[in-house]
């Protein structure tokens, strides 16, 4: 039998455990919706656990270091939105 692995960067797997606790989706849910197998997000989301536990606490935020990095998130957000909304006009066009 053939295994086909696919690898993914640590970037993709942060985020992937990220939505999946933090998303009010399911793990399979997020799982599917990215392509992937739940089993391998939970393997991720264990050893992100892990690792927290085992991690020094973070010094806390300040207000401009936590307002420059909701700037950010705030920028991301809105590419990602329009980017949306070009690709749904894009296909409702096509679908005419």
């Amino acid at each position: 039998m053939l295994s086909i692995m696919k690898q993914y960067s640590e970037e993709f797997r942060a985020e992937a455990v990220k939505l999946a606790l933090e998303g009010e989706s399911s793990v399979a849910q997020v799982a599917r919706d990215l392509g992937m197998s739940a089993w391998t997000l939970r393997e991720w989301m264990k050893k992100h656990r892990e690792k927290s536990r085992s991690e020094e606490p973070a010094k806390p935020e300040t207000i401009e270091q936590e307002n420059r990095r909701l700037k950010r998130e705030l920028a991301v957000l809105r590419q990602e939105r329009e980017i949306l909304k070009k690709a749904a006009a894009y296909f409702a066009k096509e679908q005419l």
